[in-house]
């Protein structure tokens, strides 16, 4: 028997009506690429999406077309997310930092009509035009005064806009109708893309906003400083309007000078992104001495961010939501918020807890499974293949059968490729990538651990953890650092009696290698894939010795 209840789809244009009529006098505020803040309310980016879909479809663009945005964090990029899958086409979302041969086959593979760029990317684009489709339009997101001299034919965003009705009905579909599509970095192979639709995206914006219920009060200000060029930055664009956030963007200045002038004159309460970043903004912090105005709540995500960074925010009053997903999951899966029992531990206890990947997300389940496929038990010490599922995970890559029939196993449930262990109060542990275990002696070593525990070392401002051949041991562990600003080198004795608080004497690496910069992935992570091709000529001390 079912119930007697209407149903209506669940649809992205629906999120953004909510959002103009229960908080008109919310804000984008927006660095613009063209060097001002630009700031609208709710009702103010409710009429210009509107505008933005006629002109849309006065292009051509219709049902399932792929239309492109090659773009920084700001208010144009947001009328497009809600423009775009308004009228039932799909936003894909390009990430600049992907190398040229990436951005030609993702932009060919999608079959993209329409792209938009903003004025920073106008060389990008002339360097693989060539190779890009022969009608795609292009459009620059400025006005008339601020477009840019380009060696292809081009329309203006603003020009695009003008004279279009601020009216519309949103046509109703399918809430699986494809709304979003975002490709994955590629570290093997082509990039492959994840294909969102409305009714996951809407139920991701949903689930972020109740989970990760220390960001999301009415009238507060976040700084998505993930960017909106990548898995739709973690959710933000539409649960902030189903909250009523006021959203501060950053366009391109996301050095820690700049995101901290920012946050400071808007007051931001809660701001997101990858590790990487918030080591540029603790170092401006430290230069301040104090964090900006307001700030109280930063969520982590992206890669496992280091427990002394956990820890120097906390010491400063700024809570920490450590938080894991992937880009198959829409992507958030698990949220970093404290169960209430925490409050009676000690902050070092609680330290322990965020240093760890959080709890799951309702719909969204977890397994950890071993070699042959057996699922583990949650007790804290097994661990094995993370494997999930829920409404937010992707069922297949779009248009790519073989990825796809890899990506599930017999059950439908998706592989991570992580390697982690869910303890009895649910929460993921993340040992490492499957591919970036170090492997000595037939024992696994954590690449993570090791890291996270070198950058608690006041000398090292970055260190990534590898593992290099050995003849007796198969693989050995050597770190690769930076070097924190006016500090010392350590040496390789030091180093290791630092590490050796927590890990035994055959987990400790064997050498340093000092970098000036560790090469990262498109989305702000390690690249170990780079890392080693840079270490290709690396020979390990003891055979250094005896050659």
């Amino acid at each position: 028997m079912k119930g007697m209840m209407m149903h209506r789809p669940l649809l992205v244009s629906e999120i953004l009506e909510f959002g103009r009529g229960a908080y008109p006098r919310a804000e984008i505020v927006s660095v613009r690429t063209e060097g001002d803040i630009h700031r609208e309310t709710y009702v103010e980016f409710y009429d210009r999406t509107v505008q933005l879909s006629h002109a849309l479809q006065a292009q051509g663009v219709k049902l399932g077309d792929r239309v492109a945005t090659l773009a920084w964090n700001g208010y144009r990029h947001m009328e497009l997310y809600y423009a775009i899958s308004g009228i039932g086409a799909v936003c894909h979302t390009i990430n600049p930092r992907l190398s040229a041969e990436q951005l030609i086959y993702i932009v060919n593979h999608a079959e993209d009509r329409v792209l938009f760029l903003d004025t920073t990317f106008v060389p990008l684009i002339a360097a693989v035009k060539d190779h890009l489709p022969k009608d795609l339009v292009y459009v620059i997101m400025t006005d008339r005064a601020h477009m840019p001299d380009t060696p292809f034919d081009a329309l203006c965003y603003e020009e695009l806009l003008d004279g279009q009705p601020t009216t519309i009905t949103w046509p109703d579909f399918d809430e699986n109708t494809a709304c979003g599509l975002c490709y994955t970095s590629g570290t093997t192979g082509n990039p492959k893309g994840a294909l969102y639709s409305h009714r996951s995206t809407y139920l991701h914006a949903m689930m972020i906003s109740v989970m990760q219920s220390t960001t999301f009060s009415e009238g507060a200000s976040v700084l998505p400083v993930v960017p909106l060029f990548h898995v739709n930055a973690w959710g933000l664009p539409y649960s902030s309007l189903i909250s009523g956030l006021n959203m501060v963007m950053p366009g391109p200045a996301m050095d820690g000078a700049s995101l901290f002038k920012l946050m400071d004159q808007e007051k931001v309460y809660s701001a997101w992104g990858v590790p990487t970043i918030w080591q540029g903004l603790l170092g401006e912090i430290k230069k301040q001495g104090r964090p900006p105005e307001g700030f109280k709540d930063v969520v982590i995500g992206g890669s496992a961010a280091p427990r002394s960074m956990i820890e120097a925010f906390e010491k400063m009053g700024v809570g920490v939501g450590h938080a894991w997903g992937m880009t198959e999951m829409s992507p958030v899966g698990t949220h970093g918020i404290m169960p209430g029992w925490m409050k009676e531990e000690s902050f070092e206890t609680q330290i322990d807890y965020k240093a760890l990947q959080g709890r799951r997300c309702i719909g969204v389940d977890l397994k950890i499974v071993d070699e042959d496929g057996n699922t583990l038990p949650h007790d804290g010490k097994a661990a094995g293949e993370l494997f999930v599922r829920g409404n937010t995970v992707v069922s297949g890559y779009f248009k790519n059968e073989e990825a796809s029939a890899k990506a599930l196993d017999k059950d439908g449930w998706f592989g991570t490729g992580d390697v982690a262990s869910i303890d009895k109060d649910g929460f993921l542990s993340i040992q490492d990538r499957a591919k970036d275990l170090i492997k000595s002696g037939g024992e696994w070593i954590s690449s993570i651990d090791l890291e996270n525990l070198a950058m608690a070392h006041p000398a090292i401002a970055q260190a990534a953890a590898i593992g290099v051949k050995h003849p007796k041991w198969d693989e050995r562990p050597i770190l690769v650092a930076v070097l924190a600003e006016g500090a010392e080198k350590p040496s390789v004795e030091d180093m290791r009696e630092h590490l050796s608080s927590e890990f035994a004497k055959w987990q400790l690496p064997d050498d340093i290698v000092w970098v000036d910069a560790i090469p990262l992935t498109a989305t702000g992570k390690f690249s170990k894939l780079n890392l080693r091709k840079q270490l290709a000529d690396y020979t390990h001390p003891e055979l250094r010795e005896t050659a």
